[in-house]
């Protein structure tokens, strides 16, 4: 049964947190290097293949006609309306025993998110949207951040580009140029809470290449709601699952940021 994205909000952010609470209770029981290693530097364990099993077993409760894209168990049924699932997007600061780590579900309809949640469990943090409703943290209406920010002023997150040996020297010019531009630039580890941050105003700029559709489903529709600017190093609205080049901040640092992204990276990025 197909059900309205306001009217599933809540159960999905009940499923977040019951996972989430799951996932604290396996927290720093694993041994320094633990979890298995799916490719270069991704890594797995048995606590992001079980959150996995849990989300999908409660979302197909809730939207029985919706598909299925985990991150770990990959694509499910029809994909023209469906869940996209990060069971645990930093999963290396997870089995590292640090708590920058979170829960990330969307529900996408044609490739267009409808719903939103990024859940933090160290901190029962919930970020969440249902397109044209607005964005809401720990419930409550967040508030604008001026489009007038100069990236002088801003914060900036991003990744390193461990998926991405070819955009490595692209990745370390850019950072050096942007370094000395704004106010400082972090990497805490979890692309979905980043952008969710910067959607909060927490962050006030982002780049990164080659982020997966489960990395970055949910904050898309967050930063969307919160009038972010969203593209690729083109200055083209960002596509999910096709650029590899995401750029993200409010207007005016967006302004700032782009061309000097742009000019570090392959321009078919």
């Amino acid at each position: 049964m197909t059900q309205a994205p306001d009217i599933l909000l809540d159960a999905v952010i009940a499923l977040a947190r019951d996972t989430g609470r799951y996932q604290l209770g396996q927290f720093r029981c694993v041994p320094p290097g633990g979890g298995e290693q799916k490719s270069a530097r991704e890594l797995v364990s048995r606590v992001d293949i079980e959150s996995e099993r849990q989300l999908i077993k409660g979302l197909k409760a809730l939207d029985q006609g919706a598909g299925i894209f985990g991150e770990e168990s990959g694509r499910e049924g029809d994909q023209r309306r469906c869940w996209v699932i990060d069971p645990i997007d930093g999963t290396t600061n997870y089995l590292s025993g640090l708590d920058q780590f979170s829960i990330s579900i969307a529900l996408l309809d044609e490739g267009m998110p409808l719903l939103g949640v990024v859940y933090r469990p160290a901190s029962d943090e919930v970020f969440s949207a249902v397109r044209g409703q607005g964005l809401f943290h720990n419930g409550c209406r967040a508030s604008p951040i001026p489009d007038d920010l100069r990236l002088k002023d801003a914060l900036l997150g991003t990744g390193f580009p461990y998926r991405s040996p070819d955009r490595a020297t692209a990745f370390f010019g850019c950072a050096e140029d942007v370094l000395y531009r704004c106010r400082g630039i972090r990497r805490l580890g979890s692309a979905a809470l980043d952008l969710s941050y910067l959607a909060c105003g927490y962050l006030q700029g982002f780049w990164e290449t080659d982020l997966q559709p489960y990395d970055v489903a949910a904050a898309l529709l967050l930063l969307d709601e919160a009038g972010m600017c969203v593209t690729n190093g083109r200055g083209a609205p960002y596509r999910i699952g096709e650029d590899r080049l995401l750029i993200a901040a409010p207007p005016g640092v967006h302004k700032e940021l782009l061309p000097i992204v742009a000019r570090h990276y392959p321009a078919g990025d």
